[in-house]
């Protein structure tokens, strides 16, 4: 806390008869931080600048400088013009390189994630086939009474395709915002399931973050959304087409 006294101890110490000695020096905590990642609100301090060249036996110099921009997506793009201001012998490295691993793992996941989504979408669409089987064998002799007063394939296919379709457009749709206001509201969501349950859902400790993070990305969703129109309007053809090929003679032969 703010007015504690924290101790620091560096291996850069002097140089004794015995050898080399770690250097501790004492320091007041003026403020604490938090970035909301724990890998960096449990390992990092800051100090004073010149403090910190006499601390580390570094006077003069400086080890590493991080220079911070407002669009961390825009990092790879300066890199080269960092490395021209720094010259020839300084070593730049953007976010993306040092974390080099992490970041392709997180890449792996989100596609990964997408993946089973749509095939989870694309299981949900098939309910729309046997919902319309079902419908299409309990209406059997409705669709031959309306084929012999002279209604069409064609006719007889759009009725049964715009059943499946409006099933499939009010399940994507409701989806849709039951998933955005989700995702609006994760933060309260979280905050709430922790009073209820009196547990932390998403312990800093083992994701390294202090909160779910969560961002609308709409270009997601419109593919998304998209898919799940398309598997829905695919799901709807085959038992539409059965209906269509449906012959009244023999459905209403023994009504």
């Amino acid at each position: 806390m703010p007015g504690d006294v924290l101790t620091l101890i560096s291996p850069t110490g002097g140089a004794t008869a015995f050898g080399g000695t770690p250097l501790q020096k004492a320091y007041t905590v003026g403020a604490t931080f938090t970035v909301g990642m724990s890998q960096y609100d449990q390992a990092y301090i800051y100090m004073p600048f010149e403090q910190a060249q006499l601390f580390f036996a570094r006077e003069g110099t400086a080890d590493v400088i991080e220079v911070k921009v407002a669009d961390p997506d825009k990092a790879v793009g300066m890199k080269a013009a960092v490395q021209k201001a720094a010259g020839p012998l300084a070593m730049v490295a953007d976010w993306t390189q040092r974390d080099s691993s992490f970041w392709g793992a997180l890449k792996v996941e989100r596609n990964v994630m997408r993946l089973i989504l749509m095939l989870l979408v694309a299981i949900a669409a098939m309910n729309i086939i046997s919902g319309l089987v079902m419908l299409v064998k309990n209406k059997g002799r409705d669709i031959a009474i309306l084929r012999t007063m002279g209604a069409g394939q064609g006719s007889i296919l759009r009725i049964f395709f715009m059943s499946g379709a409006a099933i499939g457009a009010l399940g994507t749709v409701a989806g849709l915002a039951i998933g955005v206001v989700f995702c609006l509201y994760i933060g309260p969501i979280q905050q709430f399931v922790e009073w209820a349950t009196g547990q932390a859902v998403f312990s800093s400790d083992v994701y390294y973050l202090s909160r779910i993070p969560a961002k609308v990305d709409w270009a997601e969703v419109a593919l998304i959304t998209s898919w799940a129109l398309g598997m829905s309007f695919l799901a709807t053809l085959p038992p539409a087409w059965r209906a269509s090929r449906l012959d009244p003679v023999e459905a209403l032969r023994y009504e």
